[in-house]
């Protein structure tokens, strides 16, 4: 079977057939993605790309995944130019330049892109490649936020909390980091659960400080070791004595 045909045949595919497909081995996932994406499959093209820079079915290759994803941001593909983006930006495949990232991030974000919103949103908060301005740094974030982005919905909350780029507004502020926390960001949850306990909704706030716990980076969680550990409200007592006892295990480090 040529390229061409194996490229009808993928297109022709449903989702779950191609769920199964590349759920198999790594090496032949890759294998196939390849064909896809030597065809000129944008799509295909950043997830070979992707799987280049995470090395998924194939050597870890940071130089060979930003040309795939250059060529797919030559055809338009959003996707790819938030990958581009990340990649200028960290200096994955390529030595950094934020300038040239937070114009690929802008391109994306300004044609929808919700992840490039909230990347480009960074790169005005912190003068990053770009004149800092927190204006546009909200507006992105707001964008994104809008699109259910769960990251974007908590600093959209810091914004309204700190004042940044829009009046402070503690009332929308709590609005977003609630969004944030429901959505399973643990730095949303975090933030929400701040809020819960100035405002003396002790046994929410421990809830919530827990799920951060849990969920969030070493330092998310040594920060709410600190709150439950400093006494107070019973519920907090209570999350003290199980971070003590080591019943709550972290997700990540």
């Amino acid at each position: 079977m040529d390229r061409v045909s194996i490229t009808l045949l993928l297109g022709q595919m449903s989702t779950p057939r191609l769920r199964a497909l590349f759920a198999q081995d790594a090496r032949r996932a890759a294998d196939w993605v390849f064909v896809a994406a030597a065809e000129g499959l944008t799509q295909a093209q950043v997830c070979y790309g992707r799987m280049l820079l995470a090395g998924t079915g194939l050597p870890q290759d940071p130089v060979q995944a930003l040309k795939w994803f250059r060529r797919a941001a030559s055809s338009g593909d959003i996707d790819a130019m938030n990958m581009v983006g990340r990649c200028l930006d960290q200096g994955w495949g390529t030595p950094e330049d934020p300038a040239a990232a937070a114009e690929y991030f802008r391109r994306a974000a300004d044609a929808g892109h919700a992840w490039a919103q909230y990347n480009v949103g960074h790169a005005y908060l912190d003068g990053r490649g770009a004149t800092r301005d927190r204006t546009l740094a909200y507006r992105y974030y707001l964008m994104a936020a809008e699109q259910q982005h769960d990251r974007a919905m908590s600093l959209v909350g810091r914004c309204c909390e700190e004042g940044w780029g829009t009046p402070r507004n503690l009332g929308a502020a709590a609005d977003w980091y609630r969004r944030s926390a429901e959505a399973g960001y643990f730095r949303g949850q975090y933030n929400w659960a701040s809020l819960l306990l100035k405002a003396g909704r002790f046994e929410e706030a421990a809830t919530w400080f827990e799920r951060a716990a849990v969920g969030g980076t070493a330092a998310v969680r040594r920060a709410v070791e600190l709150i439950a550990r400093a006494g107070g409200p019973r519920a907090l007592q209570k999350l003290a004595a199980r971070l003590n006892a080591g019943q709550l295990s972290p997700a990540s480090s």
